[in-house]
């Protein structure tokens, strides 16, 4: 047996024979040079940040050697990593690298010595905050997959949780985390007091509901607006800003549902949801709630998109301190997070659709991390997890290409 390895544009063609041989073995055909490039800003964080953001790079150097594209990583810390070098939690060297980039890929933020601080410029969270408001990323997209392999995994009952795909879009950089005026103070009667401001500009609503709607377009056609109508008046002019935007997208049947109706309304019967928008602080708390349908906080990604520029992508999970260092964190919600930032963000599709099923396929052949076991399966910790998910994104690509 000879292996013979011919040079063929920006691929390798491999072939094994008996020379001669009048019916060769096809050729597998490896790609190795690009003809792509992207500047992809990583910003791993804090806690468990690192371990996950690291399986994550790999992962994305795969793909890229398959796909023909060429990613060049640029590491800047942030939150609490950056308070300890820098004395910010948001440099402007990290923000300036970021609004850079073609897009970020972002690990965990907070710990526990910087979130206690009583400044809230030097708590560990306000730098995601500031990074949100500097991207101009406004429309945060958060898909709920029930996995049919983690279905057990789920503390709900399986017929309520079987099958539930829902998208949540949650606006990102208004309402009451940046609304002003904000601080502490006295009221009238001396007492000391705290305060935060929701507020909404037309804008702002109008912007994040065309994407719901146009998310809803290609999906199945239905759209709840979740607010709270019936006491607040920002979520008035939610709703009145919602139904005003309805018109242009007469194919998408609209409702809306008070957010804490929704809240019930999610453990009870998820599927009832196809795509969900919501303002901010809603669109928060809902979408941790909904990450429990699912079985673990740790299997969910999101993607942050502005009008323009670079997109964030993240995991939904926190920096999980009590666990960091141990290689016991799960990867999967930052690799997936890697696919949303190649679909979404750098519009290869193909890539994506590549992570997405190593993924699956590592979930088929039995591997877990804690926060997902159950009998039967391989536990194993973060590192272990991203090897696995590389070699079925190596072994995919063997058989499809």
């Amino acid at each position: 047996m000879q292996l013979h390895t011919l040079r063929l544009r920006s691929c390798f063609v491999t072939t094994t024979s008996s020379l001669p041989q009048r019916h060769p073995t096809p050729p597998i055909i490896r790609c190795s040079s690009t003809a792509k490039s992207y500047n992809i800003t990583l910003l791993p964080g804090d806690g468990i940040g690192p371990e996950v953001i690291s399986v994550a790079k790999n992962v994305l150097n795969l793909v890229g050697s398959i796909q023909g594209i060429e990613f060049k990583f640029n590491e800047m810390p942030i939150g609490g990593a950056a308070m300890d070098l820098s004395g910010v939690s948001l440099p402007e060297e990290t923000l300036t690298a970021a609004k850079q980039s073609d897009a970020v890929l972002l690990g965990a933020i907070g710990r526990y010595k910087w979130d206690k601080m009583e400044r809230h410029d030097l708590k560990a969270d306000t730098s995601l905050l500031h990074l949100r408001g500097g991207l101009k990323v406004f429309a945060n997209l958060r898909p709920v997959l029930v996995l049919p392999q983690l279905v057990d995994s789920s503390t709900l009952k399986k017929e309520v949780v079987e099958g539930v795909d829902l998208m949540i879009i949650r606006e990102l950089t208004g309402d009451i985390y940046f609304g002003k005026p904000k601080g502490y103070g006295t009221d009238e009667n001396g007492n000391e007091i705290g305060f935060n401001t929701e507020v909404y500009a037309a804008y702002e609503i109008d912007r994040v509901a065309r994407i719901a709607f146009e998310t809803a377009r290609k999906r199945s056609g239905k759209l709840c607006s979740i607010d709270k109508a019936n006491v607040l008046e920002a979520s008035m002019f939610w709703r009145k800003r919602v139904i005003a935007i309805s018109v242009e997208y007469p194919d998408v049947e609209l409702s809306h549902m008070f957010v804490d109706n929704a809240a019930m309304q999610l453990v009870r019967n998820p599927k009832q949801f196809d795509t969900i928008v919501t303002n901010n602080i809603f669109g928060d708390i809902l979408s941790d709630e909904a990450s429990m349908i699912t079985g673990s906080i740790g299997m969910l990604p999101s993607a942050s998109l502005a009008a323009s520029g670079p997109g964030l992508f993240e995991p939904i999970h926190g920096s999980a301190p009590d666990i960091a260092g141990q290689d016991k964190a799960n990867p999967l919600a930052t690799i997936l997070s890697a696919a949303m930032l190649l679909k979404h963000g750098l519009g290869e599709k193909k890539a994506a659709d590549r992570i997405e099923l190593a993924v699956l396929n590592t979930l088929d052949r039995g591997f877990r991390t804690s926060d997902i076991y159950s009998l039967g399966n391989k536990l194993v910790g973060c590192k272990e997890m991203g090897e696995q998910v590389l070699k079925s994104l190596d072994a995919k690509t063997h058989a499809s290409v």
